[in-house]
């Protein structure tokens, strides 16, 4: 029988049922905890929630990494590539490349009876993967693209259809501004274009549903003048998130001169910067918060020891080491610690569930970029956080405990 294990279960019950001096300090560093480890989860859930809904809806409207002209770093009017390039059975062949799809893009100004908007029309060939926008759609349907003809179709975002009163099937008229380049001159030219449109989308993210569309890239190489063959680039899509910076520099060092592999931290480095700064406020608040644990256990431990002299006393003339009457007092903080993480994850990830299943937090789309607080429900960092708080906890109580080695048997039994 271990006799520690037995005096501490004894210390605990009376700590928690008697009326001594402990019992609400063992109650409120009990809550401590339990509040300290659901802030601890709300945190990492909704900054990596956040990060996460964030970047994959980047992603989801772009790729991992792009590879196109190297004089197109930030234009919206980029320079062509062939579509037949030497490395793309080198990325087909690589198993951390999930998809690879062309695209191109042309500014243009949706003209409508009762207003103009400036657009980015995005064309997009047979090898689009349309799982993000259809995930998105709230009216219509994507269009398909084939060798047969060049569709008309354009899928909008709800926000362009709200401000500019399009519905489903209705003639859109779209300008550009076209430069044409002949043996002789370079001109700049108007010209117009009809299309009708077969779905409208909504993903929350207002900085591109503001301005982007979707049309077939026949569309977009008949504006440019370009042949069939002629793109502004590819899209990448990788498997890893973890792998995109190495499988940056490795593409961009195989697409050879003249075209550039940007990721999509390079293409918006000021939204990830953002992001990779939340790292930093959370790792703040769980310092805090592992840190207010910490304090409210050493109070407890302190006030236990110091409500039982008599008892350590006692234990000390029956010739009890030091060492074994610590591990009772150890004991007692490794039970309170555990209830307190108990109560406290029950708590947390209660609060994460309801969020996660029905929104109640909401957000300014515009300024957050999406609707409502994210949670990404992890548990690995539930066990994370709740195995570094119990080591931090009683690494942090093993100091306080050894006061026990300062209390004098004699002195504690005479003035007990």
């Amino acid at each position: 029988m271990n006799i520690e294990r037995f005096i501490a279960k004894r210390i605990i019950s009376g700590a928690e049922t008697g009326n001594q001096l402990s019992r609400p300090i063992v109650r409120i560093s009990v809550l401590g905890i339990a509040l300290g480890i659901a802030v601890m989860i709300l945190s990492v859930a909704v900054v990596t929630g956040f990060q996460k809904e964030v970047r994959n809806k980047l992603i989801g409207f772009d790729s991992h990494i792009r590879i196109t002209n190297y004089d197109n770093n930030v234009s919206d009017e980029p320079l062509p590539i062939s579509s037949n390039q030497d490395f793309l059975k080198h990325l087909k062949a690589n198993s951390d490349i999930k998809h690879i799809q062309q695209f191109a893009t042309k500014s243009g100004i949706i003209k409508t009876k009762i207003d103009n908007e400036a657009v980015l029309l995005k064309g997009v060939g047979k090898d689009y993967d349309w799982s993000f926008i259809n995930s998105n759609l709230k009216e219509g349907k994507s269009f398909v693209v084939s060798d047969t003809g060049v569709s008309r179709n354009i899928v909008v975002s709800k926000h362009l259809a709200d401000k500019l009163t399009l519905k489903l099937n209705d003639k859109m008229v779209v300008y550009f501004l076209t430069k044409k380049v002949d043996s002789t001159s370079t001109q700049f030219e108007q010209r117009v274009k009809v299309f009708y449109v077969s779905g409208i989308y909504e993903t929350g993210f207002e900085e591109v549903d503001e301005k982007l569309v979707l049309v077939d890239i026949g569309q977009i190489q008949k504006l440019n003048y370009w042949s069939p063959d002629q793109i502004a680039g590819f899209e990448v899509t990788i498997s890893d998130y973890e792998k995109l910076d190495a499988l940056g520099e490795e593409l961009d060092v195989l697409v050879g001169q003249g075209l550039t592999a940007q990721t999509i931290k390079q293409i918006n480095p000021t939204i990830f910067s953002w992001l990779d700064l939340m790292d930093m406020n959370a790792l703040i608040i769980l310092v805090l918060m592992v840190i207010v644990a910490s304090i409210n256990m050493m109070s407890a431990l302190l006030i236990l020891i110091l409500e039982r002299t008599n008892m350590i006393g006692i234990l000390k003339a029956m010739g009890a080491s030091n060492g074994g009457i610590q591990k009772i007092f150890l004991y007692n903080a490794a039970y309170l610690i555990g209830k307190g993480l108990l109560w406290g994850n029950l708590l947390g990830i209660a609060i994460a569930l309801i969020q996660l299943y029905f929104g109640i937090f909401t957000l300014d789309a515009k300024t957050y970029y999406i609707s409502q607080i994210p949670i990404n429900f992890s548990i690995l960092h539930i066990v994370i956080l709740n195995v570094g708080t119990l080591v931090c906890c009683l690494l942090m109580l093993v100091l306080p405990s050894f006061i026990v080695s300062k209390i004098s048997p004699v002195k504690a039994i005479k003035y007990s």
